[in-house]
């Protein structure tokens, strides 16, 4: 392996946009909150002093509900926000879909464990995005999208209850409080180790990595962007084209995801409010 004297540490590598970055961080910022805001409420019949400062110091139950339902709701338009994007650069720049599992992946999670056991001596070589960052960015789809449909729920309680058996309800709140855990353990242990602890990826932060960096977290990348193999950029005149059909699809599209988020948090006015302990 190259020791990072053979590479050119002045250079960068362009990883993520601005945009890319701010939605992460508002993305954090969401599930930060939402983590607050939510444990609390998982797991008020606990009893637990700690808990109960937790909830008075955000101000009480009604307002720790209130602040989890408007982060919730940053985290939905933001999610919009993502798909509209990242549709954008698949169908009008005609981006690469790297973010895609292959069969490739599961190759390269096996010699991941092997290499972890001292098995093999070399770790898999990741191209754009590697296994674990497929992994992780899938689940937080298929997270949200569980999220979105129990918060519904338990958001309009009376109104699952007119289309769905009376025990659906408890099961979404089983399933959201699970989901809900299991996200917090994923980026406390794994998003945190992968990141932060084996190796400080600035990418997030900066926009871009150090040629040693692309060796040694995306070296097939690194070496496709030498080659000059990588995407060729779109003609102008056929970007312009295809951004001209897209907008107005992608606006139609937007102002019903839009509506939907809005029918989400009005769709049912539950006067329910916690009223404090005699």
């Amino acid at each position: 392996m190259s020791s990072p004297q053979d590479f050119d540490l002045a250079r960068s590598y362009p990883r993520f946009t601005t945009s890319f970055r701010i939605q992460h961080a508002v993305m954090a910022l969401s599930f930060l909150v939402l983590t607050v805001t939510g444990l609390p409420q998982k797991y008020i019949y606990l009893n637990s002093h700690f808990l109960d400062d937790v909830i008075e110091l955000l101000g009480g139950i009604e307002a720790v509900r209130l602040q989890h339902r408007i982060a919730a709701t940053v985290l939905m338009l933001v999610t919009v926000y993502h798909l509209v994007e990242v549709a954008y650069r698949v169908l009008v720049c005609r981006a690469g879909l790297s973010m895609m599992p292959r069969f490739q992946d599961t190759v390269d999670a096996w010699r991941r464990i092997r290499y972890n056991l001292g098995l093999v001596a070399e770790p898999p070589r990741a191209d754009r995005f590697a296994w674990e960052e497929k992994l992780e960015y899938w689940s937080l789809v298929w997270g949200t999208v569980i999220m979105i449909v129990t918060g519904f729920m338990l958001w309009n309680p009376i109104a699952t209850a007119r289309f769905l058996d009376g025990q659906f309800l408890p099961a979404a709140q089983v399933v959201h409080g699970g989901e809900a855990l299991l996200a917090i353990l994923a980026v406390m242990v794994w998003h945190f180790y992968a990141v932060h602890l084996r190796q400080w990826n600035r990418s997030m932060f900066t926009g871009g990595l150090s040629e040693h960096e692309m060796e040694e977290e995306h070296p097939l990348e690194l070496e496709r962007i030498k080659a000059g193999t990588t995407d060729p950029d779109l003609d102008p005149r056929e970007r312009e084209r295809r951004r001209g059909w897209f907008l107005p699809v992608a606006g139609v599209v937007t102002a019903v995801l839009l509506a939907g988020i809005y029918w989400f948090v009005t769709f049912e006015q539950t006067a329910i409010i916690t009223l404090p302990a005699p």
